[in-house]
């Protein structure tokens, strides 16, 4: 149990890596919030995990989704200890040059701005309490590209900066 009496906060837990993190983060005593912006898989997840689960449907490219689940995290199990940004979206492989703006942008929102979105969110909390863990799942795109994946390897190389950055200022 060495998460036991850990809160934490699991982005995009309703399925894949998440719904995987949720399921073990509670098998070691944490208590979880999951966000995922499907609502319905949040809630499967959270009913087959049991009651050290509350789910939560955010969009991790706003701020406002994720001090909600702060905040649901601290009035449903009395603090917040972990946050998992696990979200994460890939993209079709396309020449760099062909991307529309659009899923450009999905891809920045939501592999990029999610980790600058809960560090504004929880990072006053962790240091008011002096402890805290921020994990940001990447991937290995983020260190040895694909081609035609160009954009989605640069958010993954962001994350892995981002994820540096954040370990030697906190």
């Amino acid at each position: 149990m060495r998460l036991a009496g850990k809160v934490a906060i699991v982005t995009g837990g309703g399925s894949g890596f998440g719904e995987g993190i949720v399921r073990k983060f509670v098998e070691e005593g944490a208590s979880v919030v999951l966000m995922d912006r499907d609502e319905a898989a949040a809630s499967r997840v959270a009913g087959e995990a049991g009651d050290k689960v509350r789910p939560i449907a955010g969009d991790v490219s706003t701020l406002e989704s994720f001090v909600a689940a702060a905040e649901l995290a601290r009035s449903a199990f009395g603090g917040l200890d972990i946050l998992v940004n696990n979200a994460g979206v890939a993209q079709p492989p396309l020449p760099l040059e062909t991307m529309d703006e659009g899923l450009f942008d999905r891809i920045a929102n939501v592999n990029m701005r999610s980790i600058y979105n809960g560090a504004r969110a929880v990072v006053p909390h962790f240091k008011s309490n002096k402890a805290g863990a921020i994990l940001n799942v990447a991937s290995t795109g983020g260190v040895s590209p694909r081609p035609n994946l160009t954009w989605y390897n640069a958010s993954k190389g962001w994350a892995i900066a981002a994820t540096r950055a954040m370990a030697v200022e906190l």
